[in-house]
């Protein structure tokens, strides 16, 4: 165990490399009242220097602040060293004719720092790298990655978590992986690649630049958005649209491709239209959290608006919502729901499925629902699950749709390797408005998918920790105490994820399917404290069945399922 003589010996240290004055202030403080005899301040140093922050496919994300596992600039700096080291290493041993980046950032607190300070590492270490002119949206860095055929893409954003956290995401192009992959996020063994080379930087050794990279025009954004329009022809639009960035980044680039597309009646949020690092009017701004979406709903009630659309901060993902005279109010459609609509609306626009060659290919994350699956089964298009994330998703040949029920969306997958709120916004406008034109409506569409296929009810379990350690014992827990039943249905087949298969690399989680074909899936977050829970049932619906009856009964049995799941992981 350290002490806290080692502790203070290696805070001093960090100060001595931090060229951040505020982060050295706040390290300073925290020294000065751990050496006065406070005990919160020991917890807080030590908890800082318990290790360092690890890179992973997802990159870097943590709460910013001082020491190794927070978000810093000489975490930072490290990150971007490493990252140069790796791609130099391999462009020496595989001959690459170059190598170049693009570097964006959004507009939470130091992101454009961090981004600026990678851009001088990579041109340092002869990295040829463009900056973008602004805070943009993710998806723009992944088009613009792919676009411009770079070795190496970098967001610096974390998405949709608290105010105070930071991230670092890393995309591979170029010459650096394969032309089907160009442009999507890190996958194993690149990671771990990745990461090796980051532990052996010696901060001695980092190098910045002063001058040399080259900051892209604002019109990146605009060549984006008119790649994105190329998914309609721009005509008058019968659509009233309510519409929030959430307080990010996304707002002036989707107003500008639903203002392309001839939508006109788009109302913005005006209270969340602004970039605004301290997301001032949510308690997290993440469009699925309760609340969220109040003023949204309040302003689509005063202008009986026919759809609201919400992103998240970094616009790489997208909510929706409607009215539903079922329940004579707006609410918010699940990720799932969103998924299957726009499958079926993938498949009206592909047309004859059978003369395309290419042949299309649909795909979901695991934990997603079934639902897409029969409906691509349906319409004779191959479909594939892939372990959670779209790194995985965007590396599926021949892709012509993608989505993951934590509410990410692919509708331009040669466009973008990535999920995509802005083109996610644009579709499903497309497909309600043709809707409304028909005298159809989002809701009548999933009606009917139910009828088709039907019922797919789904829930999640998410239990948040302090002690990540904790999650760790929850899943050791399960593996030894397999439930019997859940649901009172019998547990007829479990699969160890970390095992992998034929079809799914090794990952962290447990799989359980019951005789009425009910899932449950068990894996910790992938971006934050939580060990989740993904359950899914099924009930058919025969004609002349009460659509509305059978979907209660599903939901009843989710609760029970959820029950049971609670109970074997000692809850």
């Amino acid at each position: 165990m350290t002490t806290a003589s080692q502790l203070l010996e290696q805070a001093q240290h960090w100060m001595s490399i931090d060229p951040d004055e505020q982060t050295r202030t706040q390290l300073q403080d925290i020294i000065d009242r751990v050496a006065a005899g406070d005990d919160a301040a020991l917890a807080d140093l030590s908890d800082r220097f318990s290790g360092t922050l690890q890179f992973g496919t997802a990159g870097l994300r943590a709460e910013l602040g001082a020491g190794p596992m927070r978000m810093n600039r000489v975490v930072v700096r490290r990150a971007a060293a490493g990252l140069a080291s790796y791609a130099n290493e391999r462009a020496t041993a595989e001959n690459w004719d170059k190598i170049t980046a693009v570097v964006g950032y959004d507009a939470r607190y130091n992101s454009d720092i961090f981004a600026e300070e990678t851009a001088a590492i990579f041109e340092a270490a002869g990295i040829h790298t463009q900056l973008m002119p602004s805070a943009l949206p993710t998806p723009v860095l992944a088009w613009a990655t792919r676009e411009y055929k770079a070795e190496i893409g970098v967001m610096v954003t974390a998405s949709h978590n608290p105010p105070n956290d930071n991230g670092y995401k890393v995309y591979l192009g170029g010459n650096a992986v394969e032309e089907h992959a160009s442009g999507a996020q890190i996958v194993p063994p690149f990671d771990g690649e990745i990461a090796g080379h980051i532990s052996r930087i010696s901060d001695s050794t980092i190098t910045l630049a002063k001058s040399g990279w080259d900051i892209l025009p604002e019109t990146v954004a605009d060549d984006y958005t008119s790649r994105i329009g190329e998914l309609t022809e721009q005509t008058e639009r019968n659509l009233s649209i309510i519409y929030t960035p959430m307080h990010g980044v996304g707002g002036k680039t989707m107003l500008e491709v639903l203002n392309n597309a001839g939508f006109e009646t788009v109302a913005p949020v005006e209270e969340q239209f602004a970039p605004d690092p301290t997301f001032p009017t949510v308690s997290f701004p993440n469009p699925e959290e309760p609340g969220a979406l109040d003023l949204a709903f309040a302003l689509a009630q005063e202008r009986d608006a026919d759809l609201i659309i919400a992103n998240d901060p970094d616009a790489d993902r997208a909510a929706f919502a409607v009215y539903d005279p079922a329940v004579s109010t707006w609410r918010q459609l699940r990720g799932d729901e969103i998924g299957s609509l726009l499958g079926v609306a993938m498949i009206q626009r592909l047309g004859d499925i059978s003369a395309l060659d290419p042949a299309p290919v649909f795909a979901n994350s695991i934990v997603s629902s079934r639902q897409l699956g029969a409906i691509a089964r349906a319409a004779g298009i191959t479909h594939f699950e892939t372990l959670t994330g779209f790194k995985w998703i965007a590396r599926i040949q021949n892709l012509a749709y993608g989505y993951e029920e934590a509410i990410g969306y692919s509708v331009a997958p040669e466009a973008v390797k990535d999920k995509d709120g802005i083109s996610a916004g644009l579709m499903v406008s497309l497909f309600a408005e043709q809707l409304k034109n028909e005298g159809s409506s989002l809701i009548e569409v999933l009606d009917q998918i139910s009828r088709d296929y039907g019922v797919f009810a789904t829930d999640q379990v998410s239990i948040r920790v302090e002690d990540l350690s904790l999650i760790g014992t929850m899943m050791g827990s399960l593996r030894l105490n397999v439930p019997a039943t859940l649901g009172g249905s019998a547990v007829t087949e479990t699969v160890d994820l970390t095992a992998g298969s034929e079809n799914l690399p090794p990952t962290e989680g447990m799989l359980f399917l019951t005789e009425d074909n009910s899932r449950v899936i068990v894996r910790p977050s992938g971006t934050e404290p939580k060990l989740k829970c993904y359950l899914e049932v099924i009930r058919p619906v025969a004609e002349g069945d009460d659509l509305k009856q059978v979907r209660n009964q599903a939901q009843e049995q989710l609760g029970k399922i959820a029950d049971d799941i609670r109970a074997a992981l000692g809850l």
